[in-house]
């Protein structure tokens, strides 16, 4: 009794799982790329040639109205201001379970050293780092 085995070698190629994988790719850096800028508000900011690259946990951003001369703060980059006298208890807040508390400060050309200041003596008071923010050159 002779059985004959045929066995054939199917060439096809199913693509189906490469374009999941693109699709899911696609899908994963369109989000991230709207978490990687952290500054939502429009500033101009100082430029400086100095650029270093810190993992900031909090951003504080001043903006100045010239029209009104008046400044609103701005914590992580929401749209929303925060009064001046509410700043550190919001960084309180955020910043007590870090163990390297620090934060930055995103101010306007226009705004005055004075504004400035009042954010970095907080910093001071609470033992946080600070870094000041700029455009690079």
């Amino acid at each position: 009794m002779a059985i004959k085995q045929r066995t054939k070698i199917d060439a096809s190629f199913s693509m189906s799982s490469m374009t999941d994988i693109v699709f899911l790719l696609l899908i994963f850096f369109l989000v991230t790329s709207t978490l990687v800028n952290p500054n939502a508000l429009k500033l101009l900011l100082p430029k400086s040639t100095n650029q270093i690259q810190s993992k900031q946990q909090v951003s504080v951003s001043i903006k100045h109205h010239l029209e009104q001369n008046s400044f609103t703060y701005h914590i992580n980059g929401n749209v929303t201001p925060v009064s001046r006298g509410e700043i550190e208890g919001i960084i309180q807040g955020l910043l007590e379970s870090e163990e390297e508390p620090s934060f930055s400060i995103y101010a306007d050309k226009t705004v005055p050293v004075d504004e400035v200041v009042n954010l970095m003596n907080i910093a001071k008071r609470n033992g946080y780092k600070v870094v000041l923010g700029t455009s690079p050159e």
